[in-house]
């Protein structure tokens, strides 16, 4: 039996260095999808999702309309950002390697995220819910978001490392 993605209680988050120096973070404020969860045999789970590239969040309205334009996401001509999983690979108890394909910016590549899985239990409501957590790094260039400007002081202001973080809480399917 599948599960859905709870948006409320889950987080698609990214954070890459600024000018070298600092590091900004940003998010999707909307995503959704679903995963099936086999504890018994974790080759047997799976995961697709998506994000609306639209709805980048980064604190910085300027900035956030950059990242949507065809500089970066071009999310008029791209809207969803997408990843399904290929193969699931236990690592330890509750930790383990998903690989699958991400598509983002009309570019699709395969990527490795590390996962662990927080468990399972029934919510106040008779709701059977899980939560895990994916961490990935990806370099941005692969997917065609090549947009960059030099700094005088050498250097350039966008890295091209991406490190992707995602919370995740999903709710079984009744």
């Amino acid at each position: 039996m599948a599960w859905n993605i709870d948006p409320v209680h889950s987080q698609v988050s990214f954070s890459l260095k600024h000018m070298m120096v600092s590091t900004v973070r940003g998010n999707f404020k909307v995503f959704g999808g679903k995963l099936e969860i086999d504890e018994a045999n974790p080759q047997n789970s799976w995961v697709e999702a998506q994000a609306d590239a639209a709805s980048i969040d980064t604190r910085e309205p300027n900035r956030d309309n950059h990242l949507r334009s065809a500089d970066f996401f071009d999310a008029g001509k791209y809207p969803v950002i997408s990843f399904k999983s290929k193969k699931v690979e236990p690592v330890s108890n509750d930790e383990y390697r998903v690989l699958g394909d991400l598509t983002m910016h009309g570019v699709t590549r395969e990527v490795l995220f590390n996962a662990e899985y927080s468990g399972q239990l029934k919510d106040a409501y008779g709701k059977q819910r899980a939560g895990l957590t994916a961490k990935a790094t990806i370099n941005r260039k692969d997917f065609g978001l090549n947009w960059n400007a030099a700094l005088e002081s050498g250097g350039v202001l966008v890295s091209d490392k991406v490190n992707i973080e995602i919370d995740l809480a999903a709710v079984k399917e009744e």
